[in-house]
């Protein structure tokens, strides 16, 4: 029996309705959430990232703001717009786009952000709020694979959870996540022995490498649940994920599709984050 589909798609359109209703809501009271991205070199696949965020911002009755500057833009320029927005009071959210051209110190940019406006999550304060465990916003991937699994009623508590991947954007954020709600987390990573004796033991497992297809089926264990937050582009022009779907679907008991798994909650929870960012505005102008 082949496992379950986690519909990242289907999802994704039922959390965004909730999000346009409390965008209304707000707008009604006079505040329009809004989102400000910012993108700097001619990256294929990051101007698409872009036009969609700022697409999906539209649908829900937010507001998005785009700058784009060519790659050779001076770091200084960037910082003066992130200064800019950060005091505009019609802006709450604010992202860069990554990767940076290499001139660019990518963490400098990113902490230039306002903290609360950081709805990305990567500011060191948000981070350093993450690893508390009172986190301030919750980094977009790792928090749509939590929805993701909370939508289908994945037990995490006492769960053996196997990440493979580090990177600050979505490995460490989401060792982060599952350990604070209860899971046993194990981290793998390039360095890692038998990557296959920790991909076997994991009751949850996420894949967030960047290699096509380097989970398959004999690394899973029978009735897992597998998140694949890999998107890979094959020679042929296909996209597939950092899991050989068609054989590890045959071992775990439900898995994410690439695409339309994991991506479509990314993008979701930015919007939800940008929302929340405004309705704190609120908040503070009520106290």
């Amino acid at each position: 029996m082949n496992a379950r589909i986690i519909d990242g798609n289907a999802l994704a359109t039922t959390v965004r309705s909730e999000l346009a209703e409390r965008t209304a809501a707000l707008k009604a009271r006079g505040v329009t959430p809004g989102l400000a991205v910012i993108l700097v070199g001619d990256d294929a696949a990051s101007a698409v990232y872009v036009r969609n965020k700022a697409a999906a911002c539209e649908k829900i009755g937010m507001h998005s703001l785009k700058f784009v500057y060519a790659a050779d833009t001076a770091p200084a320029v960037v910082f003066a717009k992130i200064a800019e927005l950060n005091a505009d009071p019609a802006v709450h959210g604010i992202l860069v786009q990554l990767p940076l051209p290499k001139h660019f110190d990518s963490d400098a940019i990113l902490d230039a952000i306002a903290v609360e406006k950081d709805v990305d999550g990567f500011h060191a304060e948000n981070v350093g709020a993450l690893v508390q465990g009172k986190p301030r916003f919750i980094p977009c991937t790792p928090y749509g694979v939590m929805k993701m699994l909370e939508s289908i009623g994945t037990k995490i508590r006492g769960a053996e959870a196997v990440i493979v991947g580090r990177s600050n954007i979505v490995g460490k954020p989401m060792a982060l996540l599952l350990l604070n709600q209860g899971a046993t987390v194990t981290v793998c990573h390039s360095q890692t022995r038998d990557l296959a004796f920790h991909t076997r033991r994991a009751d949850i497992l996420v894949a967030a490498v960047g290699r096509p297809k380097m989970i398959t089926g004999e690394m899973v264990k029978p009735g897992a649940t597998i998140i694949d937050v890999g998107i890979n582009r094959l020679p042929d022009g296909k996209l597939c994920g950092d899991v050989d779907f068609e054989s590890v679907q045959k071992v775990g008991a439900a898995i994410t599709p690439v695409p339309g798994g994991v991506g479509p909650m990314t993008i979701t929870m930015l919007l939800a984050n940008t929302l929340e960012a405004a309705e704190r505005v609120v908040m503070e102008k009520i106290k």
